[in-house]
């Protein structure tokens, strides 16, 4: 959804100005307050700049998302695929359980269900995360009782419902769990990730 290749060259310094205002008026006001104008004045940049990178608010706060994702949610690999599958997801729960990450996501999925290219986006978004998430799984040892994807499914599963009903955290105690019960799944030992 980002469309970088319109105008001129970015400036990364405003790029990243840019990107940072829309997540922080999206923690502070939410999601359905953030506008273009608003992003630009937060920025201090026109907003023929904004509108030259990206046609609409969501697209910004779009690539914001993924910038953020990559930077707070992909730790670098440890000394096991166990401590890196909890690491993982301790950073994926800490992003989504405060700050701007749970509004914008959020609002991005509710504007995915009648916005194609949204939904496109967000689907792409999703399906980075849940690659990952797969390919530490594929590093557990073991011999998996259920299909990898239903097991992606699971966790990721856990971390939407909560975020969406609102019944229960999305942290640190919730990977642990999950670990645990990934590891069960796997036929490994079920202190195995937690350790």
């Amino acid at each position: 959804m980002t469309e970088g290749s319109r105008g001129r060259p970015r400036s990364d310094e405003a790029r990243q100005a840019i990107l940072t205002a829309a997540l922080g008026l999206a923690e502070r006001d939410g999601y359905t307050a953030v506008t273009m104008k608003g992003i630009a004045e937060a920025a201090g940049v026109g907003r023929a700049t904004v509108y030259r990178w990206w046609p609409t608010r969501a697209a910004v706060l779009m690539e914001a998302l993924s910038e953020l994702s990559v930077r707070l949610a992909t730790p670098a690999p440890t000394d096991g695929p166990e401590a890196d599958l909890l690491a993982f997801l301790t950073a994926t729960f800490a992003m989504n359980e405060r700050g701007p990450s749970r509004t914008v996501l959020l609002g991005l999925t509710a504007d995915a269900q009648h916005d194609a290219a949204i939904g496109a986006a967000v689907a792409e978004l999703t399906a980075r995360r849940r690659a990952l998430l797969r390919g530490l799984l594929e590093r557990l040892d073991g011999e998996w009782n259920v299909p990898l994807e239903l097991v992606v499914d699971m966790v990721f599963g856990v971390m939407w419902y909560r975020m969406i009903d609102g019944h229960g955290r999305v942290d640190a105690t919730t990977a642990a769990e999950l670990c645990r019960a990934v590891a069960k799944l796997s036929g490994r030992r079920a202190d195995a990730a937690s350790t």
